[in-house]
């Protein structure tokens, strides 16, 4: 029998392999992990149906986590089951998934962006005028290259997005000017790694190995890099990587809180008020669709809920009475 700390390796290649994100691999391998923990170190194959039962009634009774939380939980736990031990649970059709709340995105009203926006400068104020202006969401504009951005047909390229899924997306023509400025400094930036001995750049499915210059090339850099080198901890190589997201995510909090907005946001309500202000400025629902990168047009629709009802013409009866 494999020992535990054997299986989270053996659970981290398999993840690998379905290539699926860090953040996933990470997650999973935490529930994994707690999961045996919960149980008394006993290995996963000693376990069943009724003890994931018994950790999943847990996490919902006991520890009050999220429907969403419960399931990724779940997801983890019979991953490992069916992809690592190769065990197919007879009775899990009787484990119920937490059923998710339907709840409302949050979304900033075009004057609220406006003074968030004046709360922001620099690099981050870049960055949410792309959240914003082209519906992406934090991981999408963090990772953007150079290649990434398209000029002459004002675009930007998302690779790779949720469900790795490649997507065009719009380009703020109000930014243009300052984002080539900016790009002009990434530039030099990059010029002073190779002169140094560094400049080279993480490529996603072993591409520096079917191209072993792109690395460092300007197009593959990181649109928003960071400020230090960083050592990759796969290959030991110094690295400039992109900035890092709690960085951004606390300057944006930072910013709403300076503009004396309430509304609980982040980066991602950006990517909320771009879908909701496009609805109410008559785009197509299924344009938004395919702009936001959408599967399904029931996830678009969401926001038809949460635009200005005065936009479609809707107002309240007791405006119509005089007191």
């Amino acid at each position: 029998m494999i020992s535990s700390s054997k299986l989270l390796e053996r659970l981290k290649e398999e993840i690998q392999v379905k290539h699926y994100s860090p953040k996933t691999e990470e997650s999973y391998c935490g529930w994994v992990r707690r999961f045996i923990l919960f149980h008394n170190k006993k290995h996963p194959k000693k376990l069943g149906e009724k003890e994931i039962k018994q950790y999943i009634n847990h996490l919902a009774v006991k520890q009050n986590l999220a429907a969403a939380t419960q399931n990724q939980a779940l997801c983890a736990i019979l991953f490992l089951y069916r992809e690592v031990l190769d065990i197919e649970l007879e009775d899990i059709e009787n484990i119920r998934w937490a059923k998710k709340a339907k709840r409302l995105p949050v979304v900033f009203s075009k004057k609220e962006v406006t003074r968030i926006m004046a709360e922001l400068s620099g690099v981050y104020k870049l960055m949410v005028m792309l959240m914003y202006g082209s519906g992406l969401r934090m991981k999408e504009c963090l990772q953007l290259r150079i290649k990434d951005i398209d000029f002459d047909n004002k675009q930007v390229i998302v690779r790779a997005g949720k469900g790795k899924k490649d997507r065009y997306t719009l380009m703020p023509k109000t930014i243009v000017k300052s984002l080539k400025k900016h790009m002009k400094k990434v530039k030099k930036l990059h010029d002073q790694d190779l002169a140094a001995g560094n400049g080279s750049v993480y490529l996603p499915y072993s591409l520096d190995k079917k191209y072993p210059n792109a690395n460092k090339k300007f197009g593959w850099q990181y649109l928003f890099p960071s400020k230090t080198l960083s050592e990759d901890p796969d290959t030991g190589i110094k690295r400039r990587h992109h900035i890092h997201g709690r960085t951004l995510q606390r300057a944006v909090k930072t910013a709403i809180k300076r503009a004396g907005i309430r509304k609980h946001g982040g980066c991602h309500t950006f990517r909320h008020s771009f879908a909701t202000h496009l609805l109410e400025d008559g785009a197509n629902v299924r344009v938004v669709q395919e702009l936001l990168g959408h599967r399904n047009l029931e996830t678009t629709m969401v926001y038809t809920h949460v635009m200005s009802k005065s936009k479609a013409g809707v107002e309240s009866p007791a405006d119509r009475i005089k007191l």
